[in-house]
């Protein structure tokens, strides 16, 4: 694996996503930066059937000749103010086709529109809703990216607090699990990071907190009780701001008696797998990986 000062793509990265918009000063301009960036309508390998779940605008997301029985409920990034089915379309089909399951990529609310905890509402209600359609809990998964992937786990703490069977696994991706921002990372990191900007994620996390305060379990679950989740892979790279938030949850789970595998990819990106093969070979390793294990955790 090149580390991030060798590999020319994360400089043509850093200069595509300054001239994109998706680092502008406000909201709304990154939802339509965030928009723009969406190439691929259908990707190829699924079928894609549009729902509601849970009251909320929905994706199906199925592999061709997959398993229907073993899902997915995938939870976008975006720092819980932007991120869409359309932006994170080509992400949740790469897993589908890798993990050869279905996926159900939800469209939960926004911030500032929304703030915390409707996020965390619209997932457990996501996820109950497929309970109550009859799948088997042993055979699903909640995953997410950047803050889809703090949602994942404040989603899995939320569940287990109120009862519910709880899923077979859970997968973070460069989660951001900690609002306060105050990791080392965020200083060691911060030159190498072409996508994480410290003023744009402090500007949406104060959207989404909308006065509570940063270290709310359930907007940063890096402050939740994480014991008794079911096992959890959690993949960052090592050149992202939020490399620590991910070394946090390992440590956690690890305390905590959670199963839990932290993989940290030389060189990588914030949700490298999102930019896929051609510009980062990572990629294809990380998102094969990442099915492999919903197989392995999700077959019966």
């Amino acid at each position: 694996m090149s580390n991030a000062d060798s590999n020319p793509n994360v400089e043509l990265l850093r200069t595509f996503l300054a001239a994109s918009g998706f680092q502008a000063p406000t909201i709304v301009e990154r939802r339509q930066a965030m928009d723009a960036l969406v190439t691929v309508e259908t990707p190829p390998g699924v079928t894609l059937e549009p729902t509601v779940v849970a009251g909320r605008p929905a994706e199906w997301i199925d592999p061709i000749g997959g398993d229907h029985e073993r899902v997915l409920l995938y939870l976008h990034g975006g720092a819980y103010c932007i991120g869409s089915i359309a932006s994170h379309r080509l992400l949740a089909a790469t897993l589908a086709v890798a993990s050869q399951g279905r996926v159900l990529l939800l469209d939960y609310r926004l911030a500032p529109e929304h703030p915390c905890p409707a996020a965390v509402d619209d997932a457990t209600a996501g996820y109950r809703a497929l309970l109550d359609a009859g799948y088997d809990p042993a055979r699903l998964a909640i995953g997410g990216d950047s803050a889809g992937g703090g949602l994942t786990l404040a989603t899995l703490v939320a569940l287990r607090d109120a009862g519910d069977p709880l899923p077979a696994t859970g997968v973070l991706l460069s989660a951001w699990t900690d609002l306060t921002n105050s990791s080392e990372s965020w200083t060691t990191r911060a030159e190498a990071d072409p996508v994480v900007d410290r003023a744009g994620l402090d500007m949406m996390a104060a959207a989404y907190l909308a006065g509570r305060p940063a270290t709310d379990p359930a907007a940063s679950p890096h402050f939740a009780d994480v014991r008794g989740l079911p096992p959890l892979l959690v993949q960052v790279g090592d050149a992202e701001v939020l490399r620590d938030d991910s070394v946090a949850v390992r440590d956690a789970a690890v305390a905590g008696g959670v199963e839990v595998t932290l993989d940290i990819w030389d060189g990588m990106v914030h949700v490298f797998q999102a930019f896929g093969p051609d510009m980062f070979p990572e990629a294809g390793e990380s998102t094969a990986k990442i099915g492999q294990w919903l197989i392995a955790h999700t077959s019966p």
